[in-house]
């Protein structure tokens, strides 16, 4: 028996990169997967991929799963999105917010329409969907919501410094306030026997966004993670029994090392400090 069969799960972000790889998976374990971004068509956005390819690789590699075009810092989106998920496949067992938009700039010349737009996305989405598919996991007493976070999260500490900030502040403050998020939803519905879990790569996965930010540098050496260990990680905290798991905010290899499904782990959460959140 697969890990999730019979389970239904909504994947945001799913277009492309760490969303994509986080559908592909589920489906392998029986979950029918709806797919949600923006993109739906390849063409639509700068990046290669589109929730239409991950479909189509879904389904080539035997899985069951549906696109769903959704904004995730849309309200109206959001119902839209679980809405239509329990039309077409039943209520939601399974919440993946995944979908990001990062902005890089020092706070003095940050646009504040960026701050605005990008706060919604990666703080506001995800609230929102909770909310939302809460209202069905709460009377049947079940489900797992798990939130994809980032090293950025981890602030740079006290003064003084000694080197030039590269502009994560924004992005970082988003990600932080997505950690203590899921903590305090953890508490919240733990009577209710629903799991709400965080994670980030312990390394950068070479994406197509990590790409154009520069994080991957294309030929450059570098240590980075294959984006299958991400997708296993969220895979394990949206299936283990909810007193291992729920409010741990952790880090990819980590988590796998400790379940034993890899042998030697690095990065973020392993040999460098996690967040504060982490540690709690």
């Amino acid at each position: 028996m697969s890990m999730l069969d019979g389970k239904v799960a909504i994947v945001t972000g799913a277009s492309r990169g760490i969303g994509e790889a986080i559908a592909r998976m589920f489906a392998k374990e029986g979950a029918r997967v709806v797919c949600a971004a923006r993109t739906m068509h390849e063409g639509e956005h700068p990046f290669p991929g589109s929730l239409e390819n991950t479909v189509d690789e879904i389904k080539r590699e035997g899985g069951e799963a549906l696109a769903l075009a959704c904004d995730v810092s849309s309200e109206e989106s959001c119902e839209c999105l679980v809405a239509e998920t329990r039309r077409l496949y039943g209520p939601c067992d399974v919440l993946v917010n995944n979908a990001v938009l990062s902005y890089a700039g020092r706070i003095q010349d940050f646009p504040v329409k960026r701050w605005v737009r990008s706060f919604a996305v990666n703080v506001h989405g995800p609230f929102m969907l909770s909310r939302m598919v809460l209202a069905d996991m709460i009377p049947r007493r079940s489900g797992a919501i798990v939130n994809l976070s980032s090293w950025i999260a981890i602030g740079p500490g006290r003064g003084p410094y000694h080197r030039s900030p590269r502009g994560g502040t924004p992005y970082g403050t988003q990600k932080a306030a997505l950690e203590r998020f899921t903590q305090g939803l953890a508490e919240e519905v733990y009577e209710h026997g629903i799991s709400v879990t965080c994670v980030s790569p312990s390394q950068v996965v070479a994406t197509p966004g990590t790409v154009f930010h520069g994080l991957v540098k294309e030929g450059a050496r570098q240590e980075t993670e294959p984006v299958e260990y991400l997708a296993r990680a969220v895979l394990l905290l949206a299936t283990e029994p909810l007193d291992k798991v729920t409010g741990r905010v952790t880090y990819s290899q980590q988590l796998l090392k400790e379940y034993q499904l890899i042998d030697d782990a690095r990065g973020y959460g392993v040999d460098i400090p996690g967040s504060g959140y982490s540690m709690i």
